[in-house]
């Protein structure tokens, strides 16, 4: 595997900071933030130096009862393309249930939510992985996701079911040491039992990032400073394996330049004090795919995550044996972040409606499951206010409407008044 040594995420907000840090050898960024053919001019000058690029996918969703999305895997093989990657990244998660498999409305968590550990999840991952494997132009890691819940019945460690993914596809691993932390607060899980337990020699790189607790539940936040425990953790992993790469993620409540170098400085402080030798012997290569349908264990398991997605999202009754107290931390977890991505992909909604538009949004949320994404998200909760008759105030109302007409039809609006009057006039006929 490429030795990648000591990278950060990048993000726009700090893009200017990431060029100017010393020691940076790569960069990992979100691949569904980066248009392959109009790459942001900081990437470009970065791999203009030799930088590496890594794109890490958050969407594809390979843990869910569905196989990958056809355009998702082609729009994830051109940023690796456009990139010049030496590999790309995705999560063992599932973000959106529903649909044909359950006969039921398509649910969106907005969210990387865990599979359960058992063989049937395991055998649709395995099929789904080695699909996406197939469309990709380079090898693919896969990361292990931090977890507010547990999953009832569950038949496998997390070591125990990485090492059989692993092993019966070939594929690479992403771990995230600062997740091995959350499931250890939030589940009880021991991260040294899991990293016992994993195919050292499999590991592609290492994600760190910060979070905090509150009420006794970890928030992996990625907007607060690594705490000890985490870098214990990757001290821990570095004395078994010396890892190919390790990354520091950050993705909003940037600091200072100063402070993040200083991050980056206890990372390498915490590998350098594990000291392990490198893991001898490439991973092998996957066994032969089985013969045996995956169809059962596809309908099982997109019964299972829908129950548990819609009672996220939906406010259906939690399934048998979830701990509903955390299923409604949960709950409010992803209500919350809904509103935040939602503020950021329409950053004028917040503006218009000033100090009403989070306790709006999250009521909306209450009855409005996401089913197509954030901006999507954004015009319905927009069109909700304007039907619903709760704005307060001629001003807002108007800016909203104004808003809402300048992004809701399938062209942008012309600046020309004739033409607006037009295609004002023609939706309000259709609504009749």
């Amino acid at each position: 595997m490429e030795r990648l040594g000591t990278g950060i995420g990048w993000r726009p907000e700090i893009a200017d900071a990431v060029e100017n840090m010393p020691g940076i050898d790569w960069v990992e960024a979100v691949a569904e933030n980066v248009c392959p053919g109009h790459l942001p001019e900081s990437l470009r000058r970065l791999r203009e130096r030799g930088v590496t690029v890594v794109p890490h996918g958050v969407s594809l969703g390979l843990g869910g009862a569905d196989r990958p999305d056809a355009g998702r895997l082609l729009a994830l093989a051109e940023r690796a393309e456009a990139l010049g990657s030496p590999l790309v990244t995705e999560h063992i998660a599932f973000v959106r249930a529903g649909g044909p498999l359950t006969a039921s409305a398509r649910l969106e968590a907005g969210h990387l939510l865990p599979v359960p550990r058992t063989r049937d999840a395991l055998d649709v991952l395995c099929e789904n992985i080695r699909i996406a494997q197939d469309a990709l132009p380079v090898p693919l890691a896969v990361e292990n996701i931090a977890a507010l819940i547990a999953w009832p019945g569950e038949e496998m460690t997390e070591g125990q079911f990485l090492y059989e993914l692993a092993d019966r596809t070939g594929v690479r691993l992403l771990i995230d040491v600062a997740n091995l932390h959350t499931n250890h607060v939030n589940r009880g899980e021991d991260p040294a039992e899991a990293l016992a337990e994993l195919p050292l020699e499999a590991i592609a790189y290492v994600h760190v990032a910060g979070g905090f607790e509150r009420d006794g539940v970890w928030h992996d936040s990625h907007a607060h400073p690594v705490p000890r425990p985490v870098l214990d953790i990757l001290t821990e992993l570095a004395s078994r394996v010396s890892p190919p790469g390790v990354l520091l993620e950050r993705d909003e409540n940037f600091p200072e330049p100063a402070e993040l170098e200083g991050e980056l400085a206890a990372i390498r402080e915490a590998v350098e004090k594990g000291g392990g030798a490198r893991a001898t012997g490439a991973w092998r290569a996957a066994a032969e795919p089985s013969s045996v349908s995956t169809e059962p264990a596809r309908q099982r398991v997109a019964l299972a995550q829908t129950a548990l997605l819609s009672a996220l999202v939906a406010g259906t009754p939690a399934p048998e044996g979830f701990d509903r107290v955390r299923l409604g931390v949960q709950a409010r977890a992803l209500a919350g972040k809904r509103a935040d991505v939602v503020a950021k992909v329409a950053p004028e909604l917040p503006v218009i409606l000033g100090a009403g538009y989070r306790p709006a949004f999250l009521a909306y949320a209450q009855g409005a499951p996401m089913t197509d994404g954030y901006r999507r998200d954004a015009l319905d909760f927009a069109e909700h206010l304007l039907l619903g008759g709760e704005l307060e105030g001629a001003r807002v109302r108007r800016e909203l409407r104004e808003w809402w007409l300048e992004r809701s039809g399938p062209a942008p609006r012309s600046r020309r008044p004739g033409v607006r009057l037009a295609r004002a006039t023609r939706r309000a006929l259709l609504r009749r």
